[in-house]
Order: C-alpha cells, then sequence, then structure tokens
C-alpha cells in the first residue's frame, strides 16, 4: 500500500482535538475565562487600550522591561524611528525584529524577555522596530519605517555591530512587516540584505482568510478583531495589493523562512498558504504548528511556547552560521 502524499511540516494529527496536551488545553480554558471578563477591543479606542497595556491592565498583565535595552533613533520617512536594541558582549549576528499588534498596537518594548533571551542564547544584536502606528498614522507609514529600518542596518550594520550577517521577523502584524520588508528591499532597492526570516503567526491578506473569516469563537483574537485592525490600518480597496498583502506578491527570491503557529490561531490559514507559496517560489521554509496554540501562544508560560522559541533559536543559529 502507498502512503499517501503530506507536505513537509504537515500531519494531519496536529489538528485533531486530542493532540493539545494537558497544559494547553488546562490553560487555554483559563485564558478563555479571563477573556470573558473583557470587553471585546472593537468596542474601545486605540488610545484606551495602549492606555490599559502600559499600566499593566491588559490581559498579559504588567510589562517587563529588560536593563539590557537600550534606545536609539535613526532617521525615517517621518521623522526620528526608535529602535530598542540588545546587543549581548558577544554578537554573531543582527535580528531585525518588527512587534506585533495588528499595526494598531504594540510598541517595541513590549517584548523586552524575549528579545534580550533571544539576544543572549544566539549571540545576536536584536533591534526591535517603534514604527508608527494607526489609525494616526495609517498604511504607508508603519511599513515605511520598517523599510527604513532595514536601510539603516545595510549602511550600518558591519560598522556598528562587526557583522553584516542580518535576520529579519517578527509575530503577527509584525511577520506581516517583516515579509513586506523583504519584498520592498528586493523590488525597490534590488537588495536581499537578510540571510533567513522568523515568521510567526502572521497576517498575509488582510482581505481574511477562510480561518479568519469564520474565526467566532476564538482567544485572543477572531474575526472582528481582525476586521477592526484592518479598518484602522487600510482601505478596503487596498487589501490585495502585494505591498498590503503579500500573499499577493511574486514570491522568488526570499531567504530561508521558518513559519511557526498554533493550530488554533485565526491566522492559521495565513501562515498554511504563505509557507506554500514560499515554498512553490522555489524558496526553502520550516513549518512548525503547535497543536492547541492560540494567537500569540509564544507569549504565554506554556511548553508549546518554549518548545517554539527552541526550534525558532536552532534556526538563526543555524542562519547566522551558515556560509
Amino acid at each position: 500500500m502507498v502512503a499517501p502524499a503530506r507536505a513537509p511540516g504537515l500531519d494531519p494529527a496536529v489538528f485533531r482535538p486530542e493532540a493539545i496536551d494537558p497544559e494547553t488545553a488546562a490553560y487555554n480554558l483559563q485564558l478563555r475565562q479571563l477573556m470573558a471578563g473583557q470587553p471585546h477591543l472593537s468596542t474601545m479606542t486605540p488610545a484606551v487600550i495602549r492606555g490599559n497595556r502600559e499600566a499593566g491592565r491588559g490581559p498579559m498583565g504588567p510589562l517587563v522591561l529588560s536593563n539590557m535595552a537600550v534606545d536609539r533613533t535613526i532617521a525615517g520617512p517621518g521623522g526620528e524611528v526608535t529602535l530598542r536594541t540588545f546587543v549581548p558582549q558577544t554578537i554573531e549576528g543582527v535580528y531585525l525584529h518588527l512587534h506585533g499588534g495588528g499595526w494598531v498596537l504594540g510598541n517595541a518594548h513590549m517584548q523586552d524577555t524575549l528579545l534580550e533571551g533571544l539576544a543572549g542564547s544566539q549571540h545576536l544584536a536584536v533591534l526591535s522596530v517603534d514604527y508608527r502606528l494607526a489609525p494616526e498614522f495609517p498604511y504607508p507609514a508603519g511599513p515605511d519605517d520598517c523599510e527604513a529600518a532595514a536601510l539603516w542596518l545595510a549602511r550600518h550594520a558591519k560598522s556598528e555591530y562587526g557583522t553584516d550577517r542580518l535576520l529579519i521577523g517578527g509575530e503577527s502584524a509584525g511577520a506581516h512587516l517583516a515579509a513586506v520588508t523583504l519584498l520592498r528591499l528586493r523590488d525597490r532597492h534590488q537588495l536581499r540584505l537578510f540571510s533567513a526570516a522568523n515568521l510567526l503567526f502572521g497576517v498575509y491578506d488582510l482581505s481574511q482568510t477562510p480561518s479568519s473569516v469564520n474565526a467566532t469563537d476564538t482567544l485572543i483574537i477572531d474575526q472582528l478583531s481582525m476586521k477592526w485592525f484592518a479598518d484602522h490600518f487600510v482601505a478596503a480597496e487596498r487589501r490585495r495589493e502585494p505591498d498590503v498583502s503579500p500573499l499577493f506578491a511574486e514570491l522568488r527570491g526570499m531567504p530561508p523562512a521558518i513559519f511557526s503557529v498554533g493550530t488554533l490561531d485565526p491566522l492559521l490559514d495565513d501562515t498554511l498558504f504563505m509557507y506554500s507559496r514560499w515554498l512553490a517560489a522555489g524558496n526553502e521554509a520550516e513549518l512548525a504548528v503547535y497543536a492547541g496554540g492560540v494567537h500569540g501562544f509564544t507569549g504565554h508560560p506554556l511548553t508549546i511556547g518554549r518548545q517554539a522559541y527552541e526550534r525558532i533559536g536552532r534556526f538563526l543559529g543555524n542562519a547566522t552560521h551558515m556560509r
């Protein structure tokens, strides 16, 4: 009997309910109970949500800031752009990080613990971009700032950090911005600066994929959340332009990438589709799917989150030392 064909990185068993380990299942239940007492973000203004998160009143609790972090500024298309930097004693590469938050929320200082750990464990100088946020600065302001940060690295990485081995990555909207930045570098500047991309639970089709459209009872974000984010960021008639939704771009010449997502993430299809198109364009890619992972699961105290970052660390380490 011939074994059925299976796409690399995909196993149907991971999508079955019984694949979710007890720790993740219990945590998701607690998270559901916590979220039940929170107003839906679509009922609030971005300013209110940002203020709550800065004050530690968001679902993730108080912010934890790193003593290692140092803010610096570079020139950007709309004024100065802040880069939050984490520079270890030994530097073997530079990681350009783009934070999540639906292009509306989030800041570079909200992932300090994860970024400090990445800098130390992988000997990477990590630079997280505080790009402009919508709706005050809608598309293309955020992508423009990320592009400017990448071009700054092209000119200064060697002199500032002693290496031209560059990596890029981000979570959610940050993964989207990383993909857009790679495409802009290729198409606008004829540059292929980055040797690898780390793309976690990204959104690559702002017109929404099936899993996003059908997400009516999901944790962290749902279909209404995604519409709220996109409405603040960009006009509906532009959402299938390749610079807005990179799933529709020509993807040849992209660097090796690792795509990570949880099975309970409304953006599951975004990752599955983008991974497939990345491969179909002749690029190298890894796919890591985690049973029971909700959107942003790597930011929660879960074994699957630690496993994801261990795999990401190996991927980035290999990319850093590959010649």
